[in-house]
């Protein structure tokens, strides 16, 4: 066991003199960041997400660098940025943090919250965002050992209390799982489990944030699984007859790679919250005529098969989704799956992406119809027929119109 543990040892003190390193040879890469540097005081570190990527390899092109100064982080904000010509904000003003914006990164400023620098760190959200650099004596810090918690995958609180000190903690640690393929440790799901309400204290446009990082990471499949499961947000929606796993046994072999980015989170939200909180959680408009747009016609399909759909669903079901149809397809049977995608990915598909054939105020001067809901069905009518190519030219659009015109127009006695 001795032996075992020394290696051990030998082998943190040998990352950790490659982590301080690459701190070293990354602060010099960026300009200025060396002489901003030596604007801080004594006591200052380096702390956070930066430190936690750049083990893991994954630093952002434009990232986010936190410092933690003993005090005056305001003053010395104010400081930096004149200095550096920088933009200076104060970010948040209960707790004198102050973001000062560069060209190759972000800079934010945070004042030490305990007497104890090691009490500081022990207080985060998550081991992995507790280690430090001090740029006193070029060390790491590691109390809580988040360096071990990240070699081994491993999300996990020092106390799971600290995920209360700004509950959105609670929804972030998600993002984490999505993110970074890590595990919760179980003591700490089983905590989220009975204190998840706290994020009813959240702002809703920070709970929507958190939720759109974790529906666009990597394993975000997983981690809507896990948060449908232990019923994340019964604060705010029931789960009676609700998220019944539509997308358990979904197959992703058709889709390419940049298809399941850009396509998958919108099926994701609409597995994780109902229409109403959709709403309330302000996603834009896009987002939310594509969420629930998406939910209509899935909800369809588990009423009948998509064999089954007339002629008419199937033209609105292509022009309500034209724009995120990968995501619709995946509600689909596997078998369903390569012909949709083919014919989605052509864009000469004239069902697959549909286009109004004539110009509505032509119809008006050749057919002799006003503006109104009648010209709207006249516009649909030839647009469907073109999409089923039943249309071939201009003439036999314009013939079709007036016929069509003569059938539904109102009849004088």
């Amino acid at each position: 066991m001795e032996i075992k543990k020394s290696l051990n040892d030998q082998n943190l003190s040998i990352q950790h003199s490659l982590i301080v390193s690459k701190i070293k040879d990354k602060i010099k890469k960026y300009q200025n960041l060396v002489n901003i540097v030596s604007e801080l005081p004594s006591g200052s570190i380096l702390v956070g997400g930066y430190i936690r990527d750049l083990i893991l390899d994954r630093i952002s092109p434009y990232p986010d660098i936190d410092i933690v100064v003993p005090n005056k982080s305001i003053e010395i904000g104010k400081n930096i940025a004149e200095k550096f010509s920088g933009k200076f904000l104060l970010l948040d003003p209960n707790r004198n943090i102050v973001r000062i914006i560069f060209t190759d990164f972000v800079f934010d400023i945070a004042n030490q919250t305990h007497e104890l620098l090691t009490e500081d760190l022990n207080s985060r959200d998550f081991t992995i965002n507790s280690i430090a650099f001090s740029f006193d004596n070029e060390k790491l810090i590691d109390p809580a050992n988040g360096i071990y918690d990240l070699n081994n995958s491993l999300l996990r609180t020092l106390r799971n209390e600290n995920l209360l000190y700004d509950p959105l903690r609670i929804l972030r640690c998600f993002r984490f799982v999505s993110e970074l393929n890590f595990h919760i440790e179980p003591h700490m799901i089983e905590f989220i489990k009975l204190n998840k309400y706290y994020l009813k204290a959240v702002s809703v446009e920070r709970i929507q944030y958190e939720l759109k990082k974790i529906v666009y990471g990597k394993e975000a499949f997983k981690t809507v699984e896990l948060l449908n499961k232990i019923k994340m947000f019964d604060w705010i929606q029931s789960y009676e007859n609700n998220h019944s796993n539509s997308l358990m046994f979904i197959n992703f072999d058709n889709f390419l790679q940049d298809e399941i980015d850009k396509f998958f989170p919108i099926a994701y939200l609409k597995e994780l919250l109902k229409k109403p909180v959709i709403t309330k959680f302000k996603f834009s408009k896009s987002d939310t005529f594509a969420i629930n747009s998406l939910r209509r016609w899935s909800e369809k399909l588990k009423k009948k098969s998509i064999l089954n759909f007339t002629e008419i669903e199937r033209y609105e079901l292509h022009k309500d989704l034209e724009m995120i149809l990968p995501a619709f397809i995946l509600y689909l049977p596997k078998k369903f799956h390569k012909e949709w995608l083919e014919r989605w990915r052509n864009k000469e598909d004239k069902l697959f992406h549909p286009r109004i054939y004539i110009n509505g105020n032509q119809l008006k001067n050749i057919v002799d119809i006003e503006d109104g809901p009648l010209l709207g069905d006249l516009l649909n009518y030839l647009s469907r027929e073109f999409a089923y190519e039943r249309l071939n030219n201009f003439d036999e659009a314009i013939y079709k119109a007036k016929g069509w015109f003569q059938q539904n127009a109102p009849k004088c006695d």
